[in-house]
């Protein structure tokens, strides 16, 4: 009896890893006969697993069920899955702390001793810094978003812009972007006939969701570098433009998400777009990308300021002399 239930045991770990097994590779990694390999698959059936058979050849495949079976883990997967839930327990997202610590509590219970010291030395060794939390959102409106964006079914809902005002859009959804400490909604706005992007903390979706539509293109090669260029230009109000005599490629590194949005030229240089709240912040920013640059576009107070960093820089090295 030990033994037919260490061979289940092995049999369900094979099938949770690959989605399809022929019978007799399960078999002859069991040390059995394609016969016992059934009988084994039609208990597992029984204790509630779906365990379909493949078309075509003898095989079998896990499929999903009603409710959700005990999984196997190995030793890393089993610390990947604890360390998410515990990061999950402080997240942005409102609604989901409760039941990843309900989780993450059954999960430790089982965990053998050697997994629980690998968790929790990870977690004595970690310090969560740098900025707060960002704004919290509930993950009922994260899913409706989500679906919406899935199905490609317009989205109605009522949205409060940064200096206060509120107003309802009707938009086609893209994707939802975790940027930094904020989550985004990248759209097509139906009313203004552009694309836009949202705080997805500013918005209440407004069920149900409209008719479905057909997908647009993006103004961007992808949804990251519009949302980057969006964040980092227009809604900043100092902005300017500099060509960064690198190519796009080399400088992609040194520019972090949320600066500034690279524009390749040639192989040997590239337009870098951002804004920042002074023109003493949009120097910093510049400059620390560390590669010559010429200033395309911007407003004076740019230039001054770029010229009192470079006496600021001469000086300093005058008075060390």
């Amino acid at each position: 009896m030990l033994e037919t239930s260490a061979r289940l045991l092995k049999l369900l770990s094979l099938l949770q890893t690959h989605r399809d097994w022929p019978g007799a590779d399960l078999a002859e990694r069991l040390g059995v006969t394609t016969r016992t390999v059934r009988r084994d698959v039609e208990r597992l059936r029984e204790l509630g697993y779906p365990v379909h058979a493949l078309q075509g050849t003898p095989g079998y495949r896990l499929g999903a069920g009603a409710s959700l079976p005990p999984l196997l883990l190995d030793d890393d997967e089993a610390v990947a899955v604890a360390v998410g839930l515990r990061t999950a327990t402080s997240s942005s997202v409102t609604g989901i702390e409760e039941t990843a610590l309900r989780a993450l509590t059954k999960l430790e219970q089982v965990l053998p001793s050697r997994l629980r010291h690998r968790v929790s030395t990870l977690q004595n060794a970690t310090v969560r810094a740098g900025v707060a939390p960002g704004p919290k959102i509930s993950a009922d409106t994260l899913m409706t978003i989500a679906d919406a964006c899935r199905r490609h079914e317009r989205l109605r809902f009522d949205y409060t812009s940064p200096r206060g005002g509120a107003s309802r859009r009707d938009v086609e959804p893209y994707r939802l972007v975790n940027f930094g400490r904020h989550w985004y909604l990248v759209a097509f706005d139906c009313d203004r006939d552009d694309w836009r992007t949202f705080r997805v903390d500013r918005l209440i979706p407004r069920p149900p969701t409209g008719p479905r539509f057909t997908g647009r293109d993006l103004p961007y090669d992808d949804v990251a570098t519009y949302l980057a260029h969006q964040l980092s230009a227009r809604t900043w109000p100092c902005q300017a433009t500099v060509t960064l005599h690198e190519s796009a490629d080399t400088v992609a590194d040194r520019v972090w998400p949320g600066m500034g949005a690279v524009e390749a030229v040639d192989e040997h240089s590239c337009l870098l777009h951002l804004g920042a709240e002074t023109p003493a912040d949009l120097v910093w920013m510049i400059t620390s990308v560390q590669t010559d640059f010429t200033l395309v576009s911007g407003p004076p107070e740019v230039e001054s300021a770029l010229r009192r960093q470079a006496e600021r820089c001469l000086n300093a090295i005058a008075r060390d002399r």
